[in-house]
């Protein structure tokens, strides 16, 4: 039997299952989006350096634009700090405050029990697999990206 219903399903179901993620993990802190924490997450992966507002953009896949409009507010809110590299002005670079590190701190019991919820009755085998499907699913979507060209970001 040819499997197009399941891949359609999951293909729907991705942005479903985002939608309502969003939703719940936007209801469980009402302090931190979870759009904001994606990008404050993001951040954190650049252990030796502060990341550019274009790196952070690529890493969640979303417009420059859209990452400083939710780094300005996130510095307002003085979760984050917004400045000019000290060798060309024009790039902006992102560094966390400690506010920001006491606040992730303080979540990360939360944020261990909301995964281990989500997660819950899966076993080793599935999570494996299903971290096998995604990550194929993110080398494939690059691969497309590469021929039919990234939409430009602004």
């Amino acid at each position: 039997m040819n499997d197009i219903i399941e891949k359609a399903h999951i293909f729907g179901s991705v942005f479903t299952l985002a939608n309502r993620l969003q939703v719940l993990g936007d209801r469980m802190d009402p302090d931190l989006t979870v759009k904001q924490w994606l990008l404050i997450a993001s951040i954190t992966q650049y252990d030796s350096y502060a990341p550019t507002i274009s790196e952070v953009a690529d890493t969640i896949g979303n417009s420059r634009q859209n990452v400083k409009k939710m780094a300005a507010i996130l510095e307002r809110e003085g979760f984050l700090k917004l400045n000019k590299d000290a060798d060309d002005a024009r790039i902006v670079r992102i560094t966390l405050t400690e506010k920001c590190k006491n606040y992730l701190n303080n979540r990360a019991v939360m944020e261990t029990e909301f995964i281990e919820q989500l997660f819950k009755n899966f076993d080793s085998r599935m999570v494996k697999e299903l971290y096998r499907g995604i990550s194929k699913l993110e080398e494939n979507i690059t691969e497309m990206e590469n021929k039919y060209g990234k939409i430009e970001k602004e």
